[in-house]
């Protein structure tokens, strides 16, 4: 397979944003201002510390004159939260949208960044488990926001059929608009809560050779879902965020959902996917049912 190459995924605004401030900005303030910004497609994402909310704008407008390439400038206004996990976002310069094209991996995503939960820093995630796809495989994602990973397996593999699951139901629109915009033929998505969802596909005897659960804070209370639908040589992919020295908690539920299951299983490899915070990771457990 070949992939080109990724949009920035954090972009280091380097000495010309701090040297294009220094005049409007006191050195004490200078201090605080962060050094890096998230772009998805043609929007800069900031965090604007409080000492500096008064110079917002000042720091917009600087980033959009030395970065061409950004035509919309917007600030994180609250944490990810409910649900959806979606997360306020407020303008600051350029062009007054939250909406943008954003490409990894051979694949262009129609994303609003308010309305959808979307990780740039997983593209090289999505790159991992695409190259682990064989040919003809049945997939399931779940929580699949606006199909990031269902398009970039489509379009860099050769599996037969891909299924993604989404509770948000602008996710669910995005991406179908994105199975339009990558022209895939092999991927079906279903808008729904995975709890309410999976025992119907049980009910159909589906079973799927690789299962995606890329919801880190809550994809254990999903693992006997994800179990529901496998069977022998099923790969699960199960994601998680844990302290550096807790990784093994990621194991454990992983233990206790199969055995409550009676179901054997292997872990294949447990992959450090980026950093959350300070010493807190995002991790996946790959591991197959025996």
């Amino acid at each position: 397979i070949e992939f080109t190459d990724i949009e920035l995924q954090q972009v280091k605004a380097s000495g010309s944003l701090k040297q294009n401030l220094s005049d409007k900005l006191s050195k004490q303030e200078m201090d605080f201002v962060k050094t890096a910004h998230d772009v998805i497609g043609s929007i800069a994402i900031l965090e604007i510390p409080k000492d500096l909310e008064h110079h917002e704008q000042i720091i917009a407008e600087t980033l959009l004159k030395i970065n061409k390439n950004i035509k919309t400038v917007l600030k994180k206004a609250a944490i990810h939260e409910g649900t959806f996990r979606t997360q306020k976002m407020k303008f600051l310069a350029g062009i007054d949208t939250k909406e943008t094209i954003y490409k990894e991996n051979n694949v262009q995503l129609k994303i609003d960044v308010e309305k959808v939960y979307f990780s740039v820093r997983l593209s090289n995630e999505r790159k991992r488990i695409a190259k682990l796809v064989k040919s003809g495989e049945e997939i399931l994602v779940m929580f699949s926001g606006c199909s990031p990973y269902p398009i970039v397996l489509s379009k860099n593999t050769k599996a037969k059929h891909i299924l993604g699951i989404e509770i948000n139901p602008d996710g669910y629109r995005y991406g179908l608009d994105n199975i339009q915009l990558n022209k895939c033929k092999n991927v079906e998505l279903m808008c729904g809560d995975v709890h309410d969802i999976a025992p119907k596909l049980k009910k159909e005897n589906k079973k799927y050779d690789r299962i995606l659960m890329p919801l880190p804070k809550t994809a254990d209370e999903f693992l006997d879902d994800a179990l529901s639908l496998s069977k022998k040589g099923t790969i699960i992919h199960f994601y998680g965020f844990l302290d550096d020295k807790n990784f093994d908690k990621a194991k454990e539920k992983i233990d206790q959902a199969c055995k409550k299951n009676k179901i054997r299983y292997k872990i294949l490899d447990l992959v450090k996917c980026g950093q959350h915070a300070p010493h807190v990771y995002r991790i996946c457990v790959d591991f197959s049912i025996l």
